[in-house]
């Protein structure tokens, strides 16, 4: 199983109505096929009600093991189903890697 697949698998937890994870380690000064960098788009009603600190801290607990691990960097964009509506269902771009060309 691919990191990716062991993240999303994890975050299904979560209830997402919405889950998408990014392998952005092609951005970055990694080797060839590394799976590194994340960039996380979480939709769950599990965050009804909490500040953004402590959906981070779930997500967190969840990803443990990969964070302390094989996970170098861990976008997340957590939002509620009213908080994505909202948004119109738009996350942030990632910023380009300043020593992606070195």
């Amino acid at each position: 199983m691919t990191l990716k697949a062991q993240i999303e698998h994890k975050l299904e937890a979560l209830a997402p109505a919405v889950l998408a994870v990014e392998n952005e380690s092609h951005r970055h000064s990694v080797p060839p096929n590394s799976e590194t960098h994340f960039k996380v788009t979480l939709v769950s009603d599990a965050f009804d009600g909490l500040l953004p600190v402590k959906r981070h801290q779930q997500v967190y607990k969840l990803l443990a093991d990969e964070v302390s691990g094989p996970v170098h960097a861990l976008a997340l964009h957590l939002y509620t189903p009213a908080e994505w509506q909202a948004r119109g269902g738009e996350r942030p771009d990632s910023p380009d890697c300043r020593g992606a060309g070195k």
